[in-house]
C-alpha cells in the first residue's frame, strides 16, 4: 500500500509507504485526499518520514490537501520531511504557505492548540 490511511478522533493520517513522491503515484495521494473531502475530513497530517524524493506532481498533491483543508476551515500539516523533501519545499518557498512539524507528536500537539 502506498499511503496509509489512519483516522483518529481530532485528525486524520495519511503516511506516505513510497521513497519517491513522484508522477508515478501522486495521483494515488491525490485520489485519497478526494475521497476524504467527500467524507468531510478536513484536518489533516501528511506524514512523509518514508518519502527521500518528491518532485512537481507531489508538490501539486500536497497544495490540493493543503487547498482541500483551507477550503473547509480545516487545518493541515506536513510531517517528517526527509531533507531532500525539506529542500524541495524551501526552494518553492512552501515552508511560508504550509504548517510544518518535523515529528508526529509536534503535528499533534499543533492540532491541539
Amino acid at each position: 500500500m502506498s499511503f496509509l490511511v489512519e483516522e483518529f478522533d481530532k485528525y486524520t493520517m495519511i503516511t506516505s509507504n513510497v521513497e519517491k513522491l513522484d508522477a508515478s503515484n501522486a495521483s494515488l495521494l491525490k485520489d485519497e485526499l478526494t475521497t476524504l473531502n467527500k467524507k468531510g475530513i478536513n484536518t489533516l497530517v501528511i506524514n512523509l518520514s518514508n518519502t527521500k524524493y518528491c518532485d512537481s506532481s507531489g508538490l501539486s498533491a500536497i497544495l490540493l490537501a493543503n487547498r482541500i483543508c483551507k477550503d473547509t476551515n480545516g487545518q493541515f500539516i506536513l510531517s517528517g520531511l526527509l531533507p531532500n523533501v525539506q529542500k524541495l519545499i524551501s526552494i518553492s518557498q512552501l515552508d511560508k504557505v504550509l504548517t510544518i512539524t518535523t515529528t508526529i507528536s509536534e503535528a499533534v500537539e499543533v492540532l491541539s492548540a
